[in-house]
């Protein structure tokens, strides 16, 4: 059993784009479907997709991968800040960039699943999810 949906996640998407698998299956949850569909707007997923085959079957989100022309993944890395332990929040001043603004740090806020950039642009702070470049 997985405690830690959103760090199972993240690696899942690391290990994929490192061996080069396209897409990712995972048991679906609508806290990671909206992360999913921040991924995707980022650039970072090509595609989301939730699959429920019928009633008997549990639901699965269906991530697809975007790599680059040349084939390689535009996720190079991930790194989880806040876990389940020990939970980490930061305000809109503190929600710095990247790698120089080339990732993203995802957060979770009153308004939802937001980016880095989101939180400083509309001064919202949140719990500090991940970071991915």
């Amino acid at each position: 059993m997985v405690t830690d949906r959103v760090g199972d996640f993240i690696i899942r998407l690391q290990n994929a784009a490192k061996v080069g698998k396209r897409e990712v299956i995972m048991p679906y949850s609508g806290h990671l479907l909206a992360i999913a569909k921040k991924l995707k707007e980022l650039g970072y997923i090509a595609s989301v997709e939730v699959d429920a085959k019928d009633e008997s079957v549990k639901q699965t989100i269906a991530v697809m991968l975007a790599y680059d022309e040349h084939g390689f993944s535009k996720v190079r890395g991930v790194k989880r800040v806040s876990k389940p332990g020990r939970r980490l929040y930061t305000s809109h001043t503190d929600a710095h960039r990247v790698k120089g603004g080339a990732g993203a740090r995802i957060l979770s806020s009153s308004v939802g699943i937001i980016s880095d950039t989101e939180a400083r642009k509309n001064r919202h702070g949140g719990e500090e999810l991940f970071e991915i470049w």
